[in-house]
């Protein structure tokens, strides 16, 4: 066989070409480790920030934000606690710009916001956690809306032991995430299907289909929503998936401006559904005012129709006050309700709360 050789500049060539993409990059700085969380659930927080001037904390269990203190290598960190056992959002202030923590992959799901996520498990395990249960799962669907001319995604939630083509057919809720967040925040940040998972294997809640779309129909007009959900979300489901298609086997949750929404949907519509949940429901808009100011229900039919209708709030909530005017609507036009007032404000921990409360009162 003939020998191949190569001369020295061929070789200097290729070694070059090889190791010149690495040695072109810039250099990485120190590992960053964020967020720690300590045993007796303190946690330390860090942050490469080499050329800042200062940076600050700002977490969801804090009254207000806190100053971080800079090392030698440029990493900036702060140790907080005991904290309550919990999933909370948190973001670096890096001269007065915010930003999630590089350091960390659970990102809050927002549209606006930029916040990461920290998750004290605590020694009990919580009804969010990931427990060792059967599992469900989740499913990014796509449908079609012809309300809104255009091709939009959900989630789906369906619940451990699911199969598409056996004869069990399922309950549905219909559960909407908060204002400028996504049809993803109710499992990344609210982790819906754990809840789900936990209950029902606690013989708590009734295994069941959730699902997740997508609230904001922007550019369209806000109102299209609750025509989306009506005229393309549920016939798509039930065209999808063995469920049950009475109203006694559809639900309607949302938080925020989803709890708003809820309303929206749910009371217009109590011939099509028979559980209405509302989570410290944002309801400043157009869409609320047209259905409920000059409102004269027929509250017997709606008190036959509906099952269960609850409203949730947190006391420290900023919509606390909003939410006890709407309650006091609502009881006026002789409309059956429950009022749930807990402690806390308007976060993702209540409303986690608000609805592992709520699951195993629906479809019994």
């Amino acid at each position: 066989m003939k020998k191949i050789s190569l001369s020295w500049f061929v070789l200097a060539t290729i070694i070059l070409c090889l190791t010149g993409p690495a040695n072109s990059q810039p250099p990485r700085g120190p590992w960053v480790i964020s967020p720690q969380v300590h045993p007796g659930d303190s946690i330390t927080f860090r942050v490469l920030a080499k050329e800042a001037r200062q940076v600050f904390l700002d977490a969801q269990f804090l009254k207000e934000k806190i100053p971080m203190i800079k090392d030698q290598t440029g990493i900036w960190s702060v140790t907080v606690g005991p904290v309550k056992p919990d999933i909370y959002p948190y973001s670096f202030m890096i001269d007065n710009i915010q930003i999630a923590d590089p350091a960390n992959m659970l990102i809050f799901a927002n549209e606006r916001f930029k916040h990461s996520l920290v998750d004290v498990q605590g020694d009990t395990p919580l009804i969010h956690s990931l427990q060792d249960v059967p599992h469900g799962n989740i499913s990014y669907c796509y449908y079609n809306s012809s309300t809104l001319g255009r091709t939009r995604m959900l989630l789906v939630y369906t619940p451990p032991g699911f199969d598409p083509s056996g004869k069990v057919k399922y309950p549905v809720l219909y559960l909407i995430h908060g204002g400028s967040d996504t049809e993803e925040t109710w499992t990344k940040v609210g982790r819906a299907n754990l809840i789900a998972d936990n209950l029902i294997a606690q013989g708590k809640a009734v295994p069941m289909i959730i699902v997740m779309p997508y609230g904001n129909v922007r550019p369209g007009p806000m109102d299209a929503f609750t025509k989306d959900v009506v005229n393309d979300i549920v016939p798509y489901i039930e065209n999808s998936y063995p469920v049950l298609s009475d109203s006694r086997h559809r639900a309607v949750a949302g938080f925020s401006v989803g709890g708003g929404q809820t309303l929206n949907i749910g009371l217009t519509n109590t011939d099509k559904f028979a559980y209405v949940c509302s989570y410290a429901p944002y309801t400043e808009t157009e869409e609320f005012k047209k259905n409920f100011s000059n409102w004269n229900p027929d509250a017997d039919l709606m008190n036959s129709q509906l099952k269960l209708f609850t409203l949730s709030v947190g006391t420290e909530d900023f919509l606390f006050e909003s939410v006890k005017k709407n309650a006091a609507l609502f009881k006026e036009k002789g409309l059956n309700f429950e009022l749930d007032i807990v402690d806390g404000g308007h976060t993702w921990m209540n409303c986690k709360l608000y609805l592992a409360t709520t699951l195993p009162l629906l479809f019994r």
